[in-house]
């Protein structure tokens, strides 16, 4: 059973969520677990729903402390329900999943109710969830063998051999003398390839694709070996005949266009992309990504040239098209994919950088729903209300984001220094220093962390 997305799921689903969502920004994460599974039980295919459920589980467990002695604890108190749920697992694996949920928010690292869950979930038929929390599971134990294992095996049942390809380097790492792991690796390399050059594989034995994918293979190591202008003519000339060949194939398109931007023949590389997107006969918005990377090189070079040309005035009007270009095309993206929040956070950035405030908070409360970009987002949303003076809201903002990074990497330290900067704005000096503080103690060396201290203790 495929994903059903946030706006495609009923309205009963979307209220629950919407709710549990807000729920889980105020901290009160028992009643935002409670909402995220009652929006599962209406839709359990509704994957956003329990990315943000593990996301509240893992939060509130950490603040437990939980470690090794937990997990060791919570196998024992959970013992019976995994019992009743491994006897549901056949006839009545939407029950077994449902178990499976209970044990996970006794315990969202606990490895036997995660692999427990892997199985309801695919007794259920639904590999994406499975696959959705193994995912978390290998973010906390990444050299978990038999987890790498599974997923990697998953994975290419579910076609998706860069996924699989990931999890078996990793393997091969942890087990380089495992013949075994090495021919797997091999595999899904070469399915990986072939499926980035969009090859049909039906009616073709599993021998016979490997065989095709050598081509591929040689295209990736061509395009790492070029040297010279001569050697970059000489493969767009071998391109433009591949492509003549195969006007379908995407993967030459790609490749040319890359050895057309590398020769500075921009025009030609946007044509070619340009002309992929017209037999592809849809929007592909990592082939847009592509056109307006090639542009922003453009405009480059042509700065680059009119330095060297001593040409100040052009320089500036360049430039202030290249800014133009920038806004616009991002905006462009924006509105041609609303549901994309990697794009609302790359939009949000930019106006943030040029001062439009509101737009950029708007922009970034929407993104900071994507995983990857939350905190990134919170931050930047932090930066917009202190630029409005809005410093309490601010630090709000900041906050958050601190509470869900555990280790001072360089992301909390910019976090926690700003909420320092912050509570000095608003006079409140202890606890400012109390923030400094904190980075001060693991790199005595950031900003002038080292500096505020030593005023801090002479006075």
């Amino acid at each position: 059973m495929a994903e059903v997305k946030l706006e495609s799921a009923p309205r009963k689903a979307k209220e629950l969520f919407d709710k549990a969502f807000a729920s889980m920004e105020r901290g009160n994460l028992d009643y935002a677990i409670d909402m995220f599974l009652q929006a599962l039980e209406i839709e359990p295919r509704l994957l956003k729903a329990r990315e943000y459920l593990r996301a509240a589980e893992l939060k509130q467990f950490k603040a437990k402390k939980g470690g090794p002695l937990n997990h060791a604890l919570s196998t024992l108190q959970g013992g019976f329900t995994l019992l009743s749920g491994m006897s549901s697992l056949k006839k009545k694996p939407e029950q077994a999943l449902k178990i499976a949920e209970k044990l996970l928010r006794l315990d969202p690292l606990n490895m036997t109710f995660i692999n427990f869950f892997g199985d309801a979930a695919l007794a259920a038929s639904m590999p994406e969830t499975a696959l959705q929390t193994l995912e978390l599971a290998k973010n906390h134990y990444p050299n978990n063998i038999l987890l790498l294992k599974r997923m990697g095996a998953l994975y290419l049942e579910q076609n998706d051999p860069h996924k699989a390809r990931e999890c078996m380097e990793t393997l091969v790492r942890l087990l380089p003398n495992d013949p075994k792991a090495l021919k797997n690796l091999k595999d899904a390399v070469a399915l990986d390839t072939m499926k980035k050059g969009g090859w049909n594989n039906e009616g073709s034995s599993f021998r016979d694709m490997i065989k095709d994918s050598k081509e591929a293979v040689l295209l990736e190591q061509e395009s790492k070996a070029v040297k010279s202008s001569s050697d970059l003519e000489a493969l767009i000339g071998e391109m433009e005949q591949k492509v003549q060949r195969e006007p379908d194939n995407i993967n030459y398109r790609r490749s040319l266009a890359d050895f057309y931007t590398r020769a500075e023949r921009f025009d030609e590389a946007l044509n070619v992309l340009t002309e992929a997107q017209k037999t592809s006969g849809r929007a592909d918005p990592q082939v847009e990504r592509a056109i307006s990377h090639i542009r922003v090189r453009k405009f480059d070079n042509e700065i680059a040239k009119l330095r060297e040309a001593n040409d100040p005035a052009a320089v500036e009007t360049r430039e202030k098209e290249k800014e133009i270009f920038l806004l616009q095309d991002a905006s462009e993206r924006v509105r041609r994919y609303p549901n994309d929040l990697q794009f609302r956070y790359e939009y949000g950035v930019l106006l943030y950088e040029r001062s439009k405030l509101d737009a950029a908070i708007e922009e970034f409360q929407l993104s900071q729903r994507n995983p990857q970009r939350r905190i990134r987002s919170l931050y930047y949303l932090a930066l917009c209300f202190k630029m409005k003076s809005q410093y309490d809201i601010a630090l709000e903002q900041l906050e958050k984001a601190s509470s869900e990074l555990t280790v001072m990497d360089d992301t909390k330290k910019d976090i926690v220094y700003e909420m320092g900067l912050l509570c000095e704005a608003m006079s409140k000096t202890e606890k400012a220093t109390a923030y400094f503080k904190e980075i001060y103690a693991v790199d005595i060396r950031y900003k002038d962390v080292s500096a505020k201290i030593e005023k801090y203790y002479k006075k």
